[in-house]
């Protein structure tokens, strides 16, 4: 001590040479300011306040205290902390903190419980402008959030901060998942968080998730007791492990969808069957490994819940459709799409089984199964089917068509696609042989209808039709037109589109015939409809018209001034690729009748910025306009409408 306060300046400080290997490192001592203690008592530590430490020649950054925590204790801290606000705010401090924060569960949470109820009261009420008079769990209380997370933003630390962030604002009710990072995607890590920290989970739908595999299934499984919407689509990891948990973690599941699971087979699905008695819907394609054995349990167990039933791509025989038929006593809906296995007996079968007495809606495509006597047999065996599709059935035939009309008295709405088979006399002996409440019949793609060479007898009228549907069926003519006029005279909403083969004058006696206004007309992709059609229909039914389509249609000037001095009611028009000029969106623009709030010129080369003024007077009302592909019209004209017309969605 003495040398030290004798030192004369010419003596070393350290007895040997300096401290410093460099002499300009001793400039980083004198750096280190008044938080450093220069005098060092003997037998005794440094005391060292900066934030790094000296290890060997060279100073390290030294780590915060709580850094150097364990996981342990950093999860006790965080576990303790007041409210949901709090352990937000600590999981933004570093994904370490947030990972712990995803992890602490819902009955692992230390909170003060009146703290704990005043916040979510606060919360409750912000998001509701309600009042929570009794709460003992925030999620539980709640659920009413939702999310969704796409491609790239679907990753493990997204879960988690939504595990974290929607805790504490009521609860997450909903979790959608489309697509994953292809680097950082979801695994069981994100839905072990989600697990954790929304118990109040009802819905959740995983899309294109290869890396979610069975623990990812079974944490939700383990923590989400109150799921009740399931939906799995193209998720190749998992297996009927993951079904097994959820059927005994998720008793009150009520929606079950699986598409593209190739490792997802009968035992999986039997599990739901038993431990779910609430089902409703169930929705199964592309799984190769379910078969006869699955749906039998599926049908059996839930014989009086299940309601929708959509098989697609499976390899199931006539005896699902027989187990079907025969124990599906409260099913409503039935859809069944590309059963290759399932044959002429199965529909049958399905049919006489008399269990479908409840049956609205069925829908069947791709199945060679269906023919005239399954058809029949369905008709009769269904007696409160309303809604009938069916499509790419090769083997169903006129026949077959006009037998199940008889049969199907019920019968509201018939559509029919890429069924070949069927010609103009199955089409209208459907028409005359359904029931009174008979309202809406489709075709499209019907390669067997073409034009009668020879007339009809005089037929019974179809009152009941109120809609009529044919779109791309080539052979379709003015002959049918005009006895369709004369066979529903009570049209409404007529689309007839991608017909090259009606003229005017298969059209006027369908407009003639219709008494009671139309009111939806669409005859797009029909190149032969003209300005005599547009005005005699704006003359007959303008005091009804609401929606008219005339996209590809040779309609001028003159068709656009019919609409404008008649047409008092219509919302929505579409003149794509016709030949009208500025005069004729001038006439509509000084029509004192129409409030057109959609309306589409897309195509119109002959509309050019001289139309602009009577845009602009159109936009008071207009909502959507479609200028696409419209060569004469500026990028600057455009720019002015887009500033003027600022409520109007624009396309260009």
């Amino acid at each position: 001590m003495s040398k030290i306060f004798s030192f004369s300046g010419t003596d070393d400080f350290c007895p040997g040479g300096s401290i410093y290997t460099n002499p300009k490192e001793s400039s980083l001592f004198l750096s280190l300011g008044r938080h450093v203690d220069v005098y060092f008592p003997s037998r005794k530590r440094s005391r060292i306040s900066a934030p790094f430490v000296f290890s060997g020649e060279r100073f390290e950054k030294k780590k915060s205290s709580i850094e150097v925590l364990p996981d342990e204790c950093l999860f006790e801290i965080l576990r303790r902390l007041p409210g949901g606000q709090e352990r937000s705010s600590c999981a933004c401090v570093s994904k370490r903190w947030l990972t712990i924060v995803s992890n602490i569960r819902s009955n692992e949470i230390s909170d003060n419980k009146t703290t704990q109820a005043l916040d979510l009261n606060y919360e409750s009420t912000d998001k509701k402008g309600g009042d929570v008079s009794e709460v003992e769990d925030e999620d539980v209380a709640g659920g009413y959030l939702s999310r969704s997370l796409e491609g790239k933003k679907a990753t493990d630390v997204r879960l988690a901060a939504i595990a974290v962030g929607t805790a504490g604002r009521g609860g997450l009710g909903k979790l959608f998942i489309r697509g994953s990072n292809s680097s950082r995607g979801v695994t069981a890590v994100g839905l072990r968080a989600i697990s954790r920290g929304c118990p109040s989970l009802r819905v959740l739908s995983l899309w294109n998730l290869a890396t979610v595999g069975d623990g990812g299934l079974c944490e939700i499984a383990e923590g989400c007791h109150q799921l009740q919407k399931l939906d799995l689509c193209h998720c190749p990891a998992i297996t009927n492990e993951s079904l097994l948990s959820l059927a005994k973690g998720c008793p009150d599941l009520t929606d079950l969808t699986i598409e593209g699971c190739a490792n997802i087979g009968n035992e999986g699905i039997q599990a739901i069957a038993h431990c779910c008695p609430n089902l409703k819907s169930v929705s199964i394609k592309d799984c190769p490994l379910l078969g006869d054995q699955g749906i039998a349990s599926l049908l059996t167990s839930a014989s009086y819940s299940l309601s929708k039933l959509k098989l697609q791509a499976l390899n199931i025989t006539d005896v699902s459709l027989a187990v079907i038929g025969h124990y599906g006593k409260a099913v409503t809906d039935l859809s069944l799409a590309s059963l290759p296995n399932v044959t002429e007996k199965g529909f049958w079968v399905m049919g006489n089984g008399h269990g479908l007495q409840k049956l609205k809606s069925f829908t069947v495509k791709a199945c060679h199964g269906v023919t005239d006597l399954g058809l029949e047999a369905i008709g009769k065996g269904c007696p409160n089917l309303k809604q009938f599709c069916v499509g790419k059935c090769a083997f169903l035939s006129d026949n077959g068509l006009v037998s199940f009309a008889k049969a199907a008295g019920s019968l509201e709405s018939l559509e029919l696609e890429e069924c070949h088979r069927v010609t103009q006399f199955g089409f209208f002996g459907s028409l005359i042989n359904c029931g009174a409440k008979f309202k809406a019949i489709s075709l499209m793609n019907c390669l067997g209808i073409k034009d009668l060479n020879v007339g009809l007898p005089p037929l019974p009228p179809c009152e009941s039709l109120r809609s009529l549907s044919i779109r791309n069926c080539p052979g379709f003519g003015d002959a049918s037109l005009a006895a369709l006029g004369k066979l529903c005279p009570q049209l409404q909403n007529v689309e007839l589109s991608g017909l090259h083969g009606i003229t005017d004058v298969g059209f006027l006696p369908l407009l003639e015939s219709c008494e009671a206004g139309l009111v939806k007309v669409n005859l797009s992709g029909c190149p032969n409809l003209g300005d005599k059609v547009v005005c005699k229909m704006a003359d007959l039914h303008g005091r009804t018209l609401e929606m008219l389509n005339l996209d590809g249609c040779k309609i001028s000037d003159a068709g656009l001034v019919a609409i404008a001095e008649n047409c008092r009611l219509l919302s929505d028009l579409d003149v794509s690729k016709c030949t009208i000029t500025d005069s004729g969106i001038a006439a509509l623009a000084c029509s004192n009748l129409i409030d057109l709030q959609i309306l589409s010129v897309s195509g119109c080369n002959l509309v050019s910025d001289k139309s602009l003024p009577s845009l602009g007077k159109l936009g008071q009302t207009l909502l959507g306009l479609n200028l696409q592909q419209c060569k004469a019209i500026s990028s600057g004209a455009v720019d002015l409408l887009v500033e003027q017309l600022w409520r109007c969605d624009i396309l260009f």
